[in-house]
């Protein structure tokens, strides 16, 4: 009888420190959990330190008419490769603009208001927000008639209220939208390094 009671009580005692044990690491782990949400709102996430960040993009394997779309301050810029065609046709539609020389400040002094609209003339840096309402127009490159244009040549369409722009984000006349698409602030690090939210040095 009595070594029965013990063997139960070496059980016992067995389960008793198993279960210590256990609990006691359960509890590490929640400390664990409770001090990362804790340490992690003295570090600021990646998201928050680049909404206020320029940002970098390598365009080497940009072709011509493709877009990329690089992420600064929250918004969506635009980064167009252009032809040598598409540049001549922005040449040829100020007539149907309503502010084809960019008079109306919606660029850094640095940038041109020549047709192109660009530090490079072959690369469009646009923020892809729309002048009117804030929506964001859609990326339409093909030179040919559309639903919202008859004698499209490539640009950028606002499905909100139906704001067209051109290649250099240039408003066409009749649209919603008052003013061009903005041009952020940037330059070229080196040929293929693009980086958005800063001025060329001895810019402002």
């Amino acid at each position: 009888m009595s070594e029965t009671t013990m063997s139960d009580n070496g059980v016992n005692v067995k389960r008793r420190r198993l279960l210590l044990g256990a609990t006691s690491a359960m509890g590490a782990v929640g400390a664990v959990g409770v001090a990362v949400p804790f340490l992690g709102s003295w570090n600021p996430s990646a998201k928050a330190r680049a909404a206020g960040a320029p940002a970098k993009a390598d365009i080497s394997k940009l072709e011509e008419g493709q877009q990329m779309i690089v992420e600064w301050r929250g918004k969506p810029v635009w980064v167009v490769k252009r032809s040598a065609d598409s540049l001549a046709t922005l040449e040829t539609i100020g007539d149907r603009l309503s502010d084809p020389d960019s008079l109306m400040q919606q660029q850094p002094a640095y940038v041109p208001g020549t047709s192109a609209r660009a530090v490079r003339e072959d690369v469009a840096v646009i923020v892809g927000i729309c002048t009117h309402l804030g929506c964001s127009p859609v990326y339409k490159p093909e030179v040919k008639p559309q639903d919202f244009d008859a004698n499209w040549v490539g640009g950028f369409f606002c499905p909100c209220h139906g704001s067209r722009f051109d290649l250099s984000g240039r408003v066409f006349s009749g649209s919603p939208a008052p003013k061009n698409l903005v041009i952020p602030p940037h330059y070229y690090e080196s040929d293929n390094i693009l980086v958005v939210g800063l001025n060329p040095e001895g810019n402002s």
